[in-house]
């Protein structure tokens, strides 16, 4: 039976992730197994650590995994986008294979992916839930409470620092910061407004008329360097 040549594309978040290289070590290993088991002959591997939220096209060890015209391997659906929306788009440029649904066809992939989305909506909103109960016990006098959100408050304050050890986030001149608090609230408003990718951030700041620190347009990647450093996600 003839091999089918194929290019294998792994991915981590940045941080905790990408320090250890677990995630990549065993990301390979299952499209190792299921390259063996399908017939499939990778002949490259691309790799990065690059969040989740960022768009497949907008990443550079992708982008070339995509110039290669070859079907792209992933471990797992959410290693290649998160976004059922990036998905969708996907399949129409390239064919792309997951290690651990092997067999699953462009529908049922669809399908998954939307699956995923739906429910991971429904655990951010569980959690905002709890969390605004959470702040309402503790407004009421609960001490129990009130000791949670402190212990949250300080574990938030000790990730971010991590990142900042972790060089996520570089000393900008004061011009470049005086920059970023002024853009702070149109870039809340354009979140706030539904905005969720940064394809759609980016054409939000540019319809308000704003501009980069260097006085260009927006785009997914300068955005993302926005995001990163106002420690922004979309929720």
């Amino acid at each position: 039976m003839a091999m089918l040549p194929v290019v294998a594309y792994v991915r981590v978040s940045t941080g905790s992730q990408e320090a250890s290289g677990l995630g990549l070590e065993a990301q390979r290993d299952y499209i190792e197994r299921a390259a063996a088991q399908e017939g499939w002959d990778v002949v490259a591997w691309h790799s990065e650590a690059v969040s989740g939220s960022v768009a497949p096209q907008d990443r550079s060890a992708f982008t070339r995994a995509l110039a290669t015209g070859l079907p792209i391997v992933v471990a797992k659906l959410d290693r290649l986008s998160r976004d059922v929306e990036h998905i969708a788009g996907l399949m129409k440029r390239v064919q792309f294979k997951v290690a651990t649904m092997p067999q699953a066809d462009n529908f049922q992939l669809h399908l998954f992916a939307a699956l995923a989305e739906q429910e991971r909506a429904f655990i951010s909103q569980r959690t905002k839930d709890a969390l605004k109960a959470l702040q309402h016990r503790a407004d009421s006098g609960c001490v129990e409470s009130q000791q949670k959100i402190e212990r949250r408050s300080s574990g938030l304050v000790k990730a971010r620092a991590t990142k900042v050890e972790m060089g996520l986030h570089t000393a900008t001149p004061p011009k470049v910061d005086a920059h970023r608090e002024a853009i702070l609230p149109h870039v809340q408003a354009c979140l706030y407004t539904g905005c969720n990718t940064l394809a759609s951030l980016a054409s939000c700041l540019n319809q308000k008329g704003q501009k980069t620190s260097r006085g260009g347009e927006w785009n997914p990647t300068t955005v993302r360097r926005l995001m990163l450093a106002l420690s922004l996600t979309f929720s």
